[in-house]
């Protein structure tokens, strides 16, 4: 028994070791990896987080007080400012998961390419493309979904059923 609770203790200790050093290594970086959310672009997608959860919250304070909507409505413009500030801890939360996923000279070569004459077009240019992808993957999908159910029908004709 005092050898399984020496066991333990080494575990845990061993344990808390590992994660200290992970996360000291991490932490070294951090500020290479927040300048590569910067420029990425990849803080953009966030922009509208932050209202999105004041308007939410808003709502739900509307609907449990209707006639208070007008001082409720004023009251949200008046500390949503605060909160827009603290749009830098998402940035930053995202940086220390990058930091975790990318090497020091890995988060180099990706700020080097986001400052290049391409990195800089495909930060400009992604928004518009992930929008036209998703339309298309969309009409795919619906042309896709077409054929499953001619083909099932189809099918279950063969066997003898109208679907």
């Amino acid at each position: 028994m005092f050898r399984s609770m020496i066991a333990a203790v080494l575990l845990v200790a061993l344990t808390a070791f590992s994660n200290a050093a992970m996360a000291q290594s991490a932490t070294g970086n951090v500020g290479l990896a927040h300048s590569v959310v910067l420029a990425s672009g990849a803080s953009r997608s966030f922009d509208g987080v932050i209202p999105s959860i004041l308007g939410q919250s808003l709502n739900v304070f509307i609907q449990q007080n209707p006639d208070l909507q007008k001082e409720l409505t004023e009251a949200m413009k008046t500390i949503a400012p605060g909160f827009e500030k603290r749009k830098d801890e998402i940035i930053n939360i995202i940086a220390a998961v990058y930091a975790t996923r990318f090497t020091d000279a890995e988060l180099k070569e990706l700020l080097a390419f986001y400052n290049s004459a391409t990195g800089k077009k495909m930060v400009s240019v992604l928004p518009s493309i992930l929008e036209e992808s998703f339309v298309k993957t969309q009409e795919w999908s619906g042309k896709i979904s077409e054929e499953i159910v001619q083909g099932l029908r189809a099918e279950m004709k063969k066997r003898g059923h109208t679907i």
